[in-house]
Parts: C-alpha cells; structure tokens; sequence
C-alpha cells in the first residue's frame, strides 16, 4: 500500500499561516476566517474561546492573533518551575501566557513550522522581555526536542492541522517525562465530514476539513501508551465556529474540544 502524501497539506498549512504573520489581517482565512477582522476585535474573538481579559492584556502586543479554538491555560494547571512546550506557537501567545505561569525557574519551548510566525514569536519574546521562552523551527511530527524532557505539552486548535496525527502523539509521548500530561484544545469531528469538505484546501488551512473523531483520538492517544485520556466537547463552541465557514452549517460537523492524557510514570 503507498504511503499518503503529507507534503501538499503540510505546504499549504504553512503558506497560509505564514501570510498571516508576515502582513494579512490576523485571522484571515483561519479562525475566525474572516480577512477582515480588525485588530481590535481580536480581544473579543479570544474571549469568545475561553481566554480572560486580564490574560489577553499580559501577553505582548502582536502575540495574540486570534487562530486559537479554545483557551489550553484553563486545563494545564502549570506549575511553576515546569518545563512546557507548546506545539504550533504561532506569534507565542500561550507560549507567554504559560512563562509567567512557570515563573524564572520554568522554560517554555514553542515549535513552529512557519519561519515566519517564528520570527514574529521571537521579536514578541524579546519585547516582553521573556527570558525562560524559546520559539524552535520544526514539524510537531518531528520534534525539536529530547526525550523525556517535558513536563506539559501545550496546544491550540493545531494538531486538526497535522495530516499524521498519529505520529504527532508518538512525537508527544516521546518527548513527555513519565507522569508528564498534555492539555490541548482543539476542532474534533462530531459527525462524519462531506467529502467536500474533507477535499477543501481552504477548510482544512482553517481547521475544519482535518479534523479527527472523538473515537479516533483517542484510539490514537491509546495506541501510543496514554492514559486518563479525557476529550471533553464544548457545545458553545458551535456558535463561534459555524462563523470560521459562512454558508455551509460547518458547526453541524466539527466542534471544539479540550483533549487530557497523561503519560504513566515509570
């Protein structure tokens, strides 16, 4: 049997997101999808999945650009003097939300595969002033990162995105200490996508047409050694989701979700 081509998914994940890191409007063409969304409302688009006021303030302007689908912070429950990595770090905003969570003796490590949401996280972390943050290039299939080295493993509405996610919880697995756990939010299928939807390109750069099944997440998280899993659908999140894809009732198809599991200590 031939081996899925990942390659043209992957590409145009990060064109798409890197036009919106080097000049289109935050937010275009993904969460919210809309290529008119004014910075100004990015605060409202950010409340609307989970994220308070005071969190939205915190972080250095330009880290927030509204593509998140849930608010991971509100299930992580860091620790200061934890080691966090946050798949997908886009300009860095759960990524400095979590730094002053784990305070000076913790470290956060995001991935990105988008040189330049890279580049953005990093100039963001040197205004802030964020010391104990480091932004690395990479795919979450491969990670940039050691064995056994983290304690949380962060993510907002981006594995949907990763066209093997199987090998993406055997990446997480990998690098998790034993004991450590993941806490994600992210887009879940609630019922079985349209093959229309399923081949849309632009559904699938913004989160929709790749999403998985409750089922199969965890069937994945499974398979890898994970226990305690815990996916948890938010109903509410429909009503910002049907926005993302006007005119087609997508919020009949997939809905946002907040993903647990631990990795079993030795």
């Amino acid at each position: 049997m031939n081996e899925p081509n990942h390659d043209h998914p992957r590409q145009a994940v990060r064109e798409h997101y890197g036009q919106i890191a080097v000049g289109a409007e935050p937010g275009c063409g993904g969460p919210p999808n809309c290529c008119a969304t004014p910075r100004v409302a990015l605060d409202d688009v950010s409340r609307s999945v989970g994220y308070r006021a005071a969190e939205i303030l915190a972080v250095p302007e330009g880290a927030n650009l509204g593509l998140g689908c849930g608010n991971p912070q509100a299930i992580a429950a860091l620790k200061p003097g934890e080691t966090v990595l946050d798949l997908g770090s886009g300009a860095g905003f759960d990524a400095f939300l979590a730094a002053r969570q784990v305070g000076e003796t913790g470290r956060v490590i995001g991935v990105d595969m988008t040189p330049a949401m890279l580049a953005k996280a990093r100039a963001n972390a040197e205004q802030g002033g964020y010391r104990n943050t480091e932004f690395r290039l990479g795919e979450i299939e491969h990670l940039p990162v050691a064995d056994g080295s983290v304690d949380v493993i962060l993510s907002n509405c981006v594995i949907n995105l990763a066209p093997d996610k199987p090998r993406v919880f055997a990446e997480i697995y990998r690098v998790l200490k034993p004991g450590g756990r993941l806490a994600i939010s992210d887009v879940v299928a609630s019922a079985e996508l349209p093959e229309a939807v399923r081949e849309d390109l632009a559904l699938y750069t913004g989160c929709m047409a790749g999403a998985a099944s409750v089922a199969e997440l965890e069937s994945m998280l499974a398979a890898n050694g994970f226990t305690q899993i815990r996916i948890t659908p938010k109903d509410e999140s429909r009503a910002f989701i049907r926005d993302w894809a006007p005119g087609i009732a997508i919020e009949d198809f997939v809905i946002s979700a907040t993903i647990e599991a631990i990795k079993p200590s030795i």
